[in-house]
């Protein structure tokens, strides 16, 4: 397939916000890719590269060459390039590898550049996320959505799912499966402002569970062998050794639990969440922050017990399965309750021992990796957005040369990107101040002389009091008296609060 038209196509997807549309512009051009470049296609449709490290950041995009005037490119082409591009190092390899960008782009066109440039900065906007392409999937290769939705939940990578659909139709869908020691999507949560309207969402009874003001694990064992991913499915195995060790020591047989961990002080109240977090985190170049905080494990599900997958069997089949698998002291604090106002009174104790609140289950539903349905319904005692950071202004006074006031942005569901909602540099400590002006300035892609753009990685944790109709932002909505919580290291900007969700809370829906 000509690369050229693979530009187009994302051209054209980027320039309709119809659903329909977009999934039929996406489903032609996976029909149109020859066998051996179904994989690196996908990828490219998807917004990204099928190597995942290149070398090639933001530097190696500056002075590309004039564009080629006619297409010679093909999806191959640029596949082998970019595979020869990350196999480059040693000594001379920043060269090496200017002169391999260089010929990649001056053989492509404006409109092939246009989409490279996107896919190695990671920053295609193209309003394609992972629900459209699984449905444009399905149907170029003329098979169910939900057999391509649950491969791709359990897999974790379209791409594979996609050579899978196309090459071997629904048989090959079916063949995917919980593998212990490869880490799916987990389950999440909508929110509800009270108990009272979560409850109206999973029905009662429901068990209530303590949310933890911790960090999401997905624990694995097979024999003696552990693994601890995260949320967003990152191995954390080698940072969390006593998670492994309290794993390790259960009885024999195969599981794979979902739970959280968390930092306790001596009386068993949680530590601030940058102390937990800071464990999982990573930064440039690898390196993992190193606090000495030690983390306990606790455990809501169990996912896989002893060869049996439990994904599809009810609430209570699982959780009855835990009780019977973990000692009591492993598994999160839960209650069933069948009133709002018990559930009232189990919020409010989760409160006042330091939590982030409750998380309401339906105990009929299965377990819907990746999705966010009513099943499970959170409850905080405030208005939290999980946002994302789009540029940083330089500080004056007291906080003068430090980046303080941030811009944030929710994400846009419909059309892709992001949508500003304001500013805040409220709730930002001195430590918060010196950490995030390190860190923006290393995801800045413009340097001013007030703003600095950055590209939108960071997602922060934000509290408002509400959200009210503003000419001033795209979005036609602000948020009002919005603080800083927390910085959220767990969780990628794919994950953070959208637009339509915003505008749900402003007209009360």
């Amino acid at each position: 397939m000509r690369f050229i038209d693979l530009a187009a196509t994302s051209s054209a997807v980027a320039a309709t916000s119809a659903r329909k549309a977009k999934i039929e512009l996406l489903a032609e051009a996976l029909r149109r890719l020859d066998p051996g470049e179904v994989t690196a296609g996908a990828a490219y449709l998807a917004g990204e590269l099928r190597q995942r490290q290149t070398g090639v950041g933001w530097a190696g995009l500056r002075d590309l060459p004039a564009p080629a005037a006619e297409p010679t490119l093909t999806v191959g082409a640029v596949d082998a390039a970019v595979t020869e591009l990350s196999a480059v190092s040693g000594t001379g390899s920043q060269a090496r590898r200017r002169a391999l960008v260089g010929a990649l782009f001056a053989a492509a066109t404006a409109e092939e550049q246009r989409l490279l440039a996107g896919l190695f900065s990671g920053e295609l906007r193209q309003g394609a996320q992972a629900g459209i392409l699984a449905d444009a999937i399905a149907k170029a290769a003329d098979v169910p959505a939900p057999a391509v939705r649950r491969a791709l939940l359990l897999s974790g990578d379209l791409k594979t799912v996609a050579e899978a659909a196309l090459h071997g139709g629904a048989a090959a869908l079916a063949a995917f499966a919980l593998h212990v020691g490869r880490p799916l999507a987990p389950m999440l949560a909508q929110s509800a402002p009270t108990v009272e309207a979560a409850l109206e969402s999973t029905g009662s009874p429901a068990m209530v569970d303590v949310k933890l003001d911790g960090i999401r694990i997905q624990v694995h064992r097979s024999g003696t062998d552990v693994a601890v991913f995260t949320r967003s499915l990152d191995d954390i195995t080698a940072r969390v050794p006593e998670v492994v060790d309290a794993v390790r020591v259960l009885p024999p047989g195969d599981l794979v639990l979902d739970g959280e961990a968390i930092a306790l002080d001596a009386t068993g109240r949680p530590r601030p969440f940058q102390e937990t977090s800071a464990r999982a985190a990573t930064r440039a170049g690898g390196t993992v922050s190193a606090t000495g905080t030690v983390l306990t494990p606790y455990f809501f599900d169990l996912l896989h017990h002893e060869g049996t997958d439990l994904l599809d069997a009810p609430g209570t089949t699982r959780w009855a399965a835990l009780a019977d698998t973990l000692p009591p002291e492993l598994i999160v604090g839960r209650a069933l309750t069948e009133t709002p106002e018990h559930g009232a009174e189990l919020f409010a104790t989760a409160i006042r021992a330091g939590q982030e609140g409750v998380v309401i289950k339906s105990p009929d539903a299965p377990y819907d990796s990746g999705r966010r349905g009513g099943a499970w319904v959170k409850v905080k005692p405030r208005h939290t957005l999980d946002l994302v950071v789009l540029a940083v202004e330089w500080g004056s006074g007291r906080r003068k040369g430090w980046l303080s006031n941030l811009h944030l942005g929710a994400r846009d569901d419909v059309n892709g990107g992001f949508v500003m909602l304001g500013k805040t540099f409220k709730g930002l400590t001195d430590e918060l101040l010196r950490w995030q002006t390190e860190r923006f300035l290393a995801l800045a892609v413009d340097r001013g002389d007030w703003v600095v753009t950055v590209r939108p990685e960071q997602v922060v944790e934000i509290a408002f009091d509400g959200v009210q109709t503003s000419s001033r932002y795209p979005g036609g909505v602000a948020l009002r008296f919005a603080r800083v919580l927390r910085y959220r290291d767990d969780k990628p900007a794919a994950e953070a609060d959208t637009i339509t969700a915003v505008r749900a809370i402003h007209t009360g829906a």
